[in-house]
């Protein structure tokens, strides 16, 4: 029987549950040692897409990326496309909690708009391979995938629908029924540009843009500017 494979290599910082095992064995129990090791597959894959695209991934950049071997891959996933989609997954869900947590966590939509994108900034620019993989990559990475960022894309405009609430007629009349939609839309655009520009570590600098961008049509450009600056 082969030994549990858990030795790695060093590897940049990503959020917990993208974490590796550090170094040597630990007589740690089956269960923590499967689950860490799907992970470190998920960042293997993250760390071999940004360096050879989608379509130029294979199963041996990720099991060399995660540390583990080809038979390790295969006890998790079936394919690259398998892993794609749970890496995928894992890092939407972290970023739509992040996002959501920033938003309830303002009083007034306005702050929780601009909180809730500096959340999704921060997260996107602190991790740019997580970044290019869930906002570049996932557009080639097949239907499946394809599908799931669409439903991530919608997933935003509630934040955006909330807007509408309490605003004048005049107000209301100005927009339409998929300005929502067109808000999401070119803010996703911006940042996806960025990061295929190879600059995801910058993304943060967009937020007074972004904010501005999506503020304007419910409350006017002068108080969308002023809260886009805010310190």
């Amino acid at each position: 029987m082969d030994p549990v494979d858990t030795s790695v290599e060093s590897a940049p910082d990503y959020p917990p549950e993208l974490a590796r095992l550090p170094p040597g064995r630990h007589g740690l129990p089956r269960e923590f040692v499967v689950h860490n090791q799907r992970e470190r597959l998920i960042a293997g894959l993250a760390e071999a897409v940004a360096e050879n695209g989608y379509g130029g991934t294979t199963i041996g950049h990720i099991t060399r990326q995660a540390a583990v071997s080809r038979r390790t891959f295969y006890e998790h996933f079936g394919s690259k496309d398998e892993c794609f989609v749970a890496a995928y997954d894992t890092v939407m869900e972290e970023l739509r909690e992040r996002v959501s947590e920033a938003f309830d966590a303002e009083g007034d939509w306005p702050h929780a708009v601009r909180a809730g994108i500096a959340a999704m900034l921060s997260l996107l620019a602190a991790e740019p391979n997580l970044a290019r993989l869930c906002m570049v990559e996932a557009l080639v990475a097949g239907p499946v995938v394809v599908e799931r960022y669409d439903a991530a894309i919608q997933s935003l405009v509630p934040y955006f629908k909330a807007g509408r609430e309490g605003r004048s007629k005049e107000v209301l009349s100005r927009l339409s029924p998929t300005t929502e939609e067109a808000l999401v839309g070119g803010m996703v655009s911006l940042i996806s540009r960025r990061i295929i520009a190879g600059k995801s570590t910058e993304l943060e600098s967009l937020l007074p843009d972004l904010v501005e961008f999506t503020l304007t049509p419910y409350i006017g450009s002068a108080e969308a500017a002023k809260i886009a600056r805010e310190g």
